[in-house]
């Protein structure tokens, strides 16, 4: 099946200060986004997809050079979407937003504060799922978009989605929260603790404030990646694709790249953090740290989904230790218990966490099946 081809980016300007879940008040904000296949007249076959921590709106299809020749830059879920693929363009209008607080165009740490000229760095608030659903909505009506089809995304996007049935359950028909949790785990809020303070801790943080110093604290961020990339994988993808295998040279000894694992995650890391900025990698770990929907209902995940009015596609995968199957069943038995539209798949994959951008036959046809019930 063929690709969706050169796509191009937008950006939507917010004029209307945006409240934050944290007290504060944003002032105007942009937000970038792509969109692809095109919006029926009634404006009913939208579907938003949210994404995960080192996500952005650059979803599928590739972007173009200065002359308009496609580059190598190829959408991070490109995979799924498309004519004929299960976001099939060809029946719905498919949105990708960079989230508030991003470093991909939408107004985050990196973006002129216009209250001081210079870039808001620490200064840029932590925002939380919530708040970018809201802003997220604010897109929408920017879009004439009433009411979404479906919002769907992995990981940090699939919390997003089950947020969006909350805070609008008048405008989202499905929600399709994939490789997600209620919320994050003691472990979990552990794993994001260590790789801020590896960012926080590099002498070129300078306390959030690092673009006026002319440096980035990339060793920082590049520990931060290498951590999480751990917990991304699984321990039979890592045994299968790298083992203990040594590097052509190794055995001296010494504290050098001896390990193939040690050269992919080094890898990793320099290639994360030479694009992605270190004040936002903090405050999106921080949105998953606070993400928590039942902490209002007495911990009562059941009563916090009741007002829920969406269809609910639950996927998780078998070897996903980070947001492990036990998880998403907490968010179908809460559902299950309220009577709501609830369909749950357990696909047996060994890509870890990362399972929900791979190309996975049975996952993919799941994703199908489910988009093929709703009706435009």
């Amino acid at each position: 099946m063929a690709g969706i081809g050169i796509v191009a980016a937008q950006c939507a300007h917010f004029t209307e200060a945006l409240k934050l879940k944290g007290g504060g008040l944003l002032p105007a904000f942009d937000l970038v986004y792509e969109t692809y296949g095109t919006l029926n007249a009634a404006k009913s076959n939208a579907i938003l997809v949210c994404h995960a921590l080192s996500g952005h709106h650059h979803v599928a299809g590739r972007t173009a050079d200065e002359f308009g020749k496609p580059t190598a830059n190829i959408g991070w879920w490109d995979n799924i979407v498309g004519p004929g693929r299960p976001l099939d363009t060809e029946r719905f209008f498919i949105v990708g937003v960079n989230n508030l607080g991003g470093c991909h165009g939408s107004t985050g740490p990196a973006s002129i504060n216009p209250a001081t000229a210079k870039p808001w760095g620490a200064d840029f608030p932590v925002v939380t799922v919530e708040d970018w659903v809201d802003s997220q909505a604010r897109l929408a009506d920017h879009l004439g978009i009433e009411a979404w089809a479906a919002v769907m995304g992995g990981s940090l996007g699939g919390m997003q989605a089950m947020q969006w049935t909350l805070s609008y359950p008048g405008r989202v028909r499905h929600a399709l929260v994939i490789a997600a949790a209620p919320k994050l785990s003691a472990e979990n809020i552990a794993f994001n603790d260590v790789a801020r303070q590896a960012i926080l801790t590099d002498p070129d943080f300078h306390g959030g404030h690092f673009y006026e110093h002319g440096v980035r604290p990339l060793r920082g961020l590049r520990l931060a990646r290498m951590l999480g990339h751990i917990t991304y994988l699984s321990d039979d993808q890592m045994a299968e694709k790298f083992g203990r295998r040594l590097r052509v040279g190794a055995g001296s000894y010494g504290f050098d790249v001896e390990f193939e694992i040690e050269s992919y995650l080094r890898y990793q890391g320099d290639k994360f953090a030479g694009v992605f900025d270190a004040n936002t990698y903090l405050r999106m770990t921080k949105a998953l740290d606070y993400f928590d929907p039942a902490l209002d209902f007495d911990d009562d995940l059941a009563r916090a989904l009741a007002r829920a009015r969406a269809g609910f596609l639950v996927v998780a995968f078998t070897t996903d230790w980070r947001f492990s199957p036990e998880r998403s069943r907490e968010i179908v038995h809460a559902l299950v218990h309220n009577g709501q539209d609830v369909a749950y798949a357990e696909i047996d994959s060994a890509h870890g966490h990362d399972s929900f951008l791979m190309d996975e036959p049975h996952y993919h046809a799941v994703v199908a099946n489910y988009l093929k019930r709703i009706k435009p």
